[in-house]
Parts: C-alpha cells; structure tokens; sequence
C-alpha cells in the first residue's frame, strides 16, 4: 500500500511538474545579439524566468524549407520595393512583430512585416532542416506598403483554436484556421466602446503596436506599445479600455506579451534591453523578472496559454487539472467557437459517407446531448439547437463514427 501511494504520489507530482513546465514555454521574436533590433531570430524561453532553453531558428545559421502552403515547392522571398532586406532568403527576412504558437498543431504562426503572408513553422520537423510554409492572400496585401497603419503587429490563438492578427490601426481584425486548410477572413474593423471616451483604440499615440493573447471565455486582450490595455469581444468586435500598466519605465515599449498563468501575463520590449515584466491582470501592475545569462530585446511574444482558464473551467465545475483528449480533423469542424447562444454548428467536409454520433460533455464527461446523423455528402452542416443554453464555459465536443470511434474532439467555449 505504501508503495502504491509513493509511486502515486510521484506520478502526480511528474504530471504537474510537465503541466508547468510546458506552461511555461514561449516563443520570442528577437535580435542575434544584446544591442541588436533586427528582429529575425526565433528563440524558446522559460515565461518563469525568461532565459533561453533554446535556439530554435537563428538567420544565416540555421538549415530551412520555406514552402509555398497551397503549391508545396520551395520558394525564395520576393523582393520588396523600397525595403532594405538584413538578408534576401530566409522567411524573417523583413522582420516579424506578429506571431502566435498553435499548441494543438505545434506551429508557430506569423506574419513578416511589408509581405502579404501568413507563414508558419512546423515546430515538430527536424531541427536540423526546419521546414517553413507560406500562404497568400488578397486579404493580407494591405501589409505590403510601408504604410505603419496598414501592418499587422500584433496576433494569437483564440480559446476557439484560431488565429487572430490586427493591424497597427485597429482597421483589421484578421482570422485565419490552424488546420491543414487555411482559411483566411478580414473580420473589419474594431469599435470604440462607449466608456472609451478620447482613448481610441484606433489611435495612433495611445494604441499601435503591442501584442494580443486570448482568455479561455473568447476574448482577446491588446496590450499596446504605450502599456494600455483594452478587452475585444470577438462577438462584437467592441475594444473597452481596462486601464494602463504600471511600473515600467518610461523607454519602455510593449511589444511581445504571452499568458504565464490564469492572472499573469508576461510582457517584453523591443526596443529596450530592460528584460521581461510580470503584469497581474488584477491591478495591471509590473513586476521585473529576474533573468540569468543574456537578455534579449523581443518583438514579440507566443505560447499557448489561455488567460483566465481556471475561472472558466470551475464555472462548469471541473477540476483545474482535467484534461480531456483533443484530435484534430481537417474533415470536421465547429462553429462559431465561442458559441453566444444555444446553438452552432458541426461541418462534415469529407468524402466519408455513414453514419456518426455528435457528443457534447462538459469537461468532466458528463454527457448533455447526443445526436446521431448520416453524412451523405461533403461540405454537410448539422446545426445543433440545444434546449437551453449552457452555463458560461469550456465544454467538449466529440463525433464518434459507426464502430463508435471517436474521430474528432475539441473544445466548445460557450458565452
């Protein structure tokens, strides 16, 4: 009996020891060196302390693939009127103020500054020969003039799994999928709320730059360059000021933040060397981390940690540390994520005629409703209408096929 509770007691203490660590890996955009602002360098950190545990891509050092996502051939970075390239073949070349890390697909997304591409990074290719893919659209071209307004800055991984990115003057609210069929959707532009006032978050002096990270009920925070902070309904698209950071100096710039737990989130600069800064969303008050060895200058910061995420969880009554299995399924997909209602929708894109089982549970497999359907076509939608609406929170959605297999999982965030 001993025995048992020891090993059961170690196996417990290894589970949250990795639950930690891996909450406390990040991704940061920066220089090759102490003093250097161009911005090409991707490097993992530890959010606790931000040291480097990594070096994941360094320019004219590291082997790579940049690929084009739709055709699958390599291809080189276009030139750029105007624009001085550090170095004309690699896929940071114009440098990078926006990325975002997709924690279920082990990519890194982000968007070089002055080219119309959302590029991302397979996190899980060999490290040796990184292989980077790059994909187009007419959605993006209003980043290739060297017009500040028009670049996008700022970008994460929403609680419904996709991307959001926003230019530097609140004009473009841009989504894209994280599958392996990107889709991307210029969602327009961000509102004022009321109580705003004078402080628009269109406003050059008060809101360009920054960062934006995601909480788990749907929301996006931006933290701009000059440390104020506003909350986006992504239902709505309205930006409400929450107030402004303190404790930092005045030289120091926003640039990079990533969520360390459910209250704190860490924030770097691009043009400082001052390091990393704790920020508690309670008071929005700074506090220096302590770091060891060299300090990098960070354009910008990327993890998959959700802001807020115990509260979501214990409001539906889970136990903080349950996690239910999520399998990715290009063929089937939910949406809207976050749901404001009693209803969405489940899309079968796939060939696979026959018949499935949708399955809604909340965290802790309680089931609330079943439905059984038969897909006779690609592109079918089942729209799902529930008797009430559940409480606010995180759910999951599961679809199991005829031998009662589950074949996708995911997280459903109801508002």
């Amino acid at each position: 009996m001993y025995l048992k509770l020891l090993l059961t007691s170690f196996t417990l203490t290894f589970s949250i020891c990795s639950f930690s660590q891996e909450n406390n890996k990040a991704f940061a955009i920066t220089g090759s060196a102490s003093g250097d602002f161009q911005w090409m360098n991707i490097r993992q950190i530890d959010l606790a302390t931000g040291a480097v545990t990594k070096n994941i891509f360094e320019k004219g050092v590291t082997n790579f693939q940049l690929r084009n996502a739709a055709t699958g051939k390599d291809i080189n970075l276009p030139t750029i009127e105007g624009i001085q390239l550090n170095t004309s073949e690699h896929p940071t070349a114009t440098m990078v103020a926006a990325a975002a890390y997709d924690k279920r697909n082990n990519k890194l997304f982000f968007t070089p500054m002055f080219i119309n591409e959302l590029r991302w990074l397979d996190l899980s290719s060999d490290i040796k020969n990184l292989k980077f893919y790059s994909l187009r659209s007419p959605i993006l071209n209003i980043g290739i003039t060297k017009d500040e307004a028009n670049n996008i800055t700022r970008m994460t991984i929403g609680a419904d799994g996709n991307g959001y990115a926003l230019t530097n003057d609140g004009n473009h609210l841009i989504k894209f999928t994280t599958g392996k069929k990107i889709v991307i959707t210029d969602l327009g532009a961000l509102l004022d709320a009321p109580e705003n006032k004078q402080l628009s978050v269109h406003n050059k002096c008060s809101s360009w730059g920054g960062d934006i990270i995601a909480d788990a009920s749907g929301n996006l925070y931006l933290f701009t360059a000059t440390k104020n902070v506003f909350k986006i309904s992504l239902e709505n698209k309205i930006a409400a000021y929450v107030g402004s950071i303190t404790g930092l100096s005045g030289t120091y710039t926003l640039n990079g933040a990533a969520v360390g737990d459910d209250e704190n989130v860490i924030i770097s600069s691009a043009n400082t060397f001052e390091g990393f800064y704790k920020v508690n969303m309670k008071d929005l008050s700074a506090t220096k981390l302590n770091t060891a060895g060299p300090v990098f200058n960070a354009s910008d910061l990327a993890n998959g940690n959700l802001l807020f995420a115990s509260e979501a969880r214990n409001a539906v009554g889970a136990a903080p540390l349950i996690h239910r299995e999520v399998i990715g399924n290009q063929f089937i997909s939910i949406f809207p994520n976050p749901v404001f209602g009693s209803q969405f929708k489940v899309t079968f894109d796939n060939k696979a005629t026959g018949d499935y089982q949708i399955i809604l549970t909340d965290v802790q497999g309680k089931v609330l409703m079943t439905r059984n359907v038969f897909v006779r076509a690609a592109g079918q939608v089942e729209t799902i209408n529930l008797r009430s609406k559940p409480s606010n929170g995180i759910y999951m959605i599961k679809v199991t096929n005829a031998d009662k297999n589950s074949v996708f999982s995911d997280k459903i965030v109801f508002q």
